[in-house]
């Protein structure tokens, strides 16, 4: 295959005018069209790269004939622009959450299987440069026991979104984090949702889950919060990581009881103490750009996708999991 890409992207709005951008910079790839059911929109964004737009993205992927297609439309339109662009030949990457079902998200799966394609889900997050840096840390044993992960992710309604609550748009981005970075499955989870202001769904969310590896988590998402935040905290034996998706931190807290002494009986002597606290440097970059050639670099050296369908598929279900505790107000058994 050439290493000159062929890319194209299919909705152009809010998030899919970024990948148009991207992929005209990164050195794998060369946009060479856009489609988008506004027509308007769609040549904006075709002008200023100088290709070609269309309403109808079969004619797009019919003409062009791209190696890779961002798939960037409304949740519910994703199965269906997925399976043209794999059935077309190229490989994909669908913007999350990856299909508005279980049962989509599976389709998709075993369309990608049984056509050789790659299916990629745009999980951005994973490759934010603090979250990289903070799985870096944990796998080497940094934070030794990992005790808890609280994920935070609020801010104002954006009025892109009108087809899914704030779980299924948001959460999916953490849930996917906690299972990155962690290594770990959930097994249970239990949320309240609201509807307070801004949608005909859920715009307000906590969640609490148990992991296979004994730790919890806790997730605070909605879209009522005046400021926008973004934070990942880690809690273990040897103290606290806190990573800042805004700002692109990461800091550790430390416990200096603990002091490199494993967790166990020692921990009725010593407990928790405050220690020092330390910034680490961290180059930073855009994630997209991380995400996209990432997904290039897979196509081109015929390796996996960095974020498998399987992936995608496990984080809506959670989600979703999540959608019907808050409805029912019970525990829902997840494991797999």
């Amino acid at each position: 295959m050439s290493k000159d890409l062929k890319a194209a992207v299919i909705g152009v709005g809010a998030m899919g005018r970024n990948h148009a951008r991207v992929y005209t910079e990164i050195p794998q790839t060369r946009l060479i069209g856009v489609a988008d059911v506004n027509l308007e929109i769609g040549q904006q964004v075709a002008a200023k790269y100088n290709v070609p737009a269309y309403t109808d993205y079969r004619m797009l992927l019919e003409r062009e004939r791209p190696d890779v297609v961002t798939v960037a439309v409304p949740t519910r339109d994703h199965r269906a622009a997925a399976e043209a662009v794999m059935a077309a030949g190229a490989d994909v990457l669908v913007e999350k959450p990856i299909a508005a079902t279980v049962k989509e998200a599976q389709a998709l799966i075993d369309c990608a299987a049984a056509l050789g394609r790659r299916l990629m889900v745009g999980h951005i997050v994973r490759f934010s440069p603090s979250i990289q840096a903070l799985k870096e840390h944990l796998a080497a044993g940094k934070l030794g026991k990992i005790f808890q992960i609280i994920c935070r992710r609020v801010g104002p309604f954006p009025p892109r979104v009108r087809d899914v609550g704030v779980v299924v748009d948001l959460a999916p981005h953490d849930l996917d984090v906690m299972r990155f970075i962690s290594g770990a499955e959930p097994l249970r989870v239990y949320a309240e949702t609201e509807q307070r202001i801004h949608t005909e769904h859920e715009d307000l969310m906590t969640a609490l889950l148990r992991f296979d590896n004994d730790m919890t988590g806790l997730l605070d998402i909605n879209w009522l919060t005046p400021q926008k935040v973004r934070e990942v905290l880690v809690l273990g034996e040897q103290g606290m990581f806190r990573a800042d998706d805004l700002t692109q931190d990461l800091y550790f807290y430390e416990n200096s009881e603990v002091n490199g002494v494993a967790w166990g009986p020692l921990s009725i002597l010593k407990g928790v103490s405050e220690g020092q606290m330390v910034r680490y440097p961290i180059r930073r970059y855009e994630p997209l750009r991380a995400e996209l050639e990432a997904f290039a670099a897979a196509v081109l050296n015929g390796a996996p996708a960095p974020v498998s369908g399987a992936d995608g598929l496990a984080a809506l279900r959670l989600a979703l999991a999540i959608v019907e505790s808050g409805k029912t107000h019970r525990v829902i058994e997840v494991r797999a």
